[in-house]
């Protein structure tokens, strides 16, 4: 499968889209105007990054709990359940003068409950299409996770300064609700990937059997450190220009849509082994040029250049599904996303408190240094050939990407 129509011609694949999209808008929106509050409320650039990123870190337990859920319940019940949660919350949000513990306790349970979204959508992805068309498919819903976000950055800072944060919730919740009307409609009811009831047992199994290979282990550590770095630095847009903090946050999704494009329909098979190191050093090389106050044009161009790196993940995603069992491949896509999630909100936690302490521009460039240094750290084990050391097992999928 390499073409857009095949793709979009395949059944269940274009609600499986407008969903996603839909929920990316929604969150964008809504975490944008949930930051503005906070910021406005405290003037503290570590709450502002933690109200936007923070709940991520709270997947860390989803991941190491309900995980197994992820291939164990019906998967159209799952992503409707899901989007009807994050309505909810996005209206609690909404309620005026909420104390700020109650927000962040709103943010918490956010978090927990979608470490298991990720597992659930794209393990059903894998369900969906042929085995040669998942890059392409996860290509485009990257590519809709950009474009999404640029046009709810848009969106939400024209709402946030023609209405207000408060409102602009109430926006995001309704899209949120708009969504479980499309997964209800669009989807069909398909029985869990793998049998038995989610548990915690089944949970912290699976993920010993995906971490007891070497090779997976260097591929998630891959997918994880480098990028949660990067949104650290992306997290103190706010503090680092309130005014163009939305500029930024656009840009940055039109990066990441221009670097999964390309990965995703135009670099060849032969190319992509060759591209995933250098993609990975793009992502946090240009933020080094914050060390220097820059203005917000070149700001903008640094931003945008490092986002194409983001595009790296969708070639570590295909190196994971080669390593893993299909009974695996939502646990292992939701241990992936939830990792991400949780280091993504480490890197916002650890980039705001450098910033507390010294400046966003200051913290932004320690970031960027700290993921180039990992980055290369981890170069020599994913050199390594995925079929040595107990990296693949019976069931994985030899040669899509390793």
């Amino acid at each position: 499968m390499r073409t857009y129509r095949e793709l979009f011609a395949t059944k269940e694949f274009a609600p499986l889209f407008a969903t996603s999209t839909l929920q990316v808008v929604a969150s964008t929106i809504g975490n944008l105007a949930l930051g503005t509050l906070v910021f406005e409320a405290t003037g503290s650039p570590l709450l502002s990054a933690l109200a936007m990123f923070g709940p991520l870190l709270a997947q860390v337990v989803g991941a190491t709990l309900l995980m197994s859920a992820a291939d164990r319940l019906p998967p159209r019940m799952a992503l409707a359940g899901l989007a009807l949660v994050f309505g909810l919350a996005s209206a609690v949000q909404a309620v005026p003068d909420l104390p700020m513990a109650v927000r962040f306790g709103v943010l918490v349970v956010v978090g927990v409950v979608a470490s298991v979204g990720g597992g659930v959508r794209y393990g059903l992805l894998n369900e969906i299409l042929t085995r040669d068309g998942f890059l392409l498919g996860r290509s485009v819903l990257n590519m809709a996770v950009g474009g999404s976000q640029i046009a709810g950055f848009a969106a939400g800072g024209l709402l946030v300064a023609l209405l207000t944060p408060v409102q602009t919730l109430l926006v995001s919740a309704a899209l949120e609700f708009v969504a479980v009307l499309v997964v209800l409609l669009g989807l069909s009811k398909r029985p869990p990937r793998a049998s038995g009831r989610p548990s915690v047992a089944e949970t912290w199994q699976g993920n010993s059997r995906l971490w007891a290979s070497r090779p997976r282990r260097y591929v998630f550590l891959a997918l994880w450190v480098p990028n949660g770095l990067i949104v650290g630095c992306e997290s103190l847009y706010v503090a680092y220009d309130p005014g163009s903090a939305g500029v930024l946050f656009a840009f940055a999704a039109f990066g990441m849509l221009i670097g999964d494009t390309l990965v995703g329909r135009f670099i060849p098979a032969g190319w992509r082994e060759r591209l995933g190191a250098p993609m990975r050093l793009l992502l946090a090389v240009p933020y080094l040029v914050f060390f220097t106050g820059p203005p917000i044009g070149v700001a903008v161009a640094a931003v945008t250049l490092a986002s194409i790196g983001y595009a790296a993940s969708l070639l570590l995603q295909e190196r994971l599904m080669a390593l893993t069992p299909d009974d695996l491949s939502g646990h292992a896509l939701g241990l992936n996303g939830s990792g991400m999630m949780v280091m993504q909100g480490v890197g916002a936690a650890v980039a705001g408190a450098v910033a507390q302490f010294s400046s966003p521009a200051m913290a932004m460039t320690v970031m960027a240094v700290a993921s180039v240094a990992v980055t290369l750290a981890l170069a020599p084990g994913l050199r390594l050939d995925p079929g040595s050391q107990g990296g693949q097992e019976v069931g994985a999928r030899p040669g899509a990407g390793g």
